[in-house]
């Protein structure tokens, strides 16, 4: 059972998770969602839940719903995500982070050595 978390609404959960199976390869362009109905089945939620999910996608303009048929992933819909996904991380991820960095009081020489450190 997914564990979910508190701070977002599950709907951005599943969004996000749809989101790394594109950009991940497990679903590829072209290729359908899984259905509503199913998604709901296995994650234990409320299909509006999942429909809403879904609708986000559309919104972003990376999957589009065929009558009858389903949703599907449109074509150029990796790179569209990598972008928008990157623009995410810079505007809203980063500041946080370089923030956190500095409070700390670390280089770039220190996250550099440790990055070596856990490719070992």
């Amino acid at each position: 059972m997914t564990q979910w978390r508190d701070d977002t609404p599950i709907f951005i959960q599943i969004r996000q998770q749809m989101i790394g199976m594109i950009l991940g390869g497990t679903i590829g362009e072209g290729a359908p969602l899984p259905s509503v109905r199913q998604v709901a089945t296995d994650l234990s939620v409320n299909p509006l839940t999942v429909t809403k999910a879904y609708q986000s996608l559309v919104d972003l303009e990376i999957v589009e719903k065929r009558r009858g048929l389903g949703m599907f992933v449109l074509e150029g819909a990796r790179e569209k995500l990598r972008t928008h996904e990157r623009e995410k991380f810079l505007e809203e991820d980063w500041p946080m982070i370089k923030e956190r960095i500095a409070s700390l009081g670390l280089s770039l020489d220190d996250l550099l050595k440790r990055e070596g450190k856990s490719d070992e």
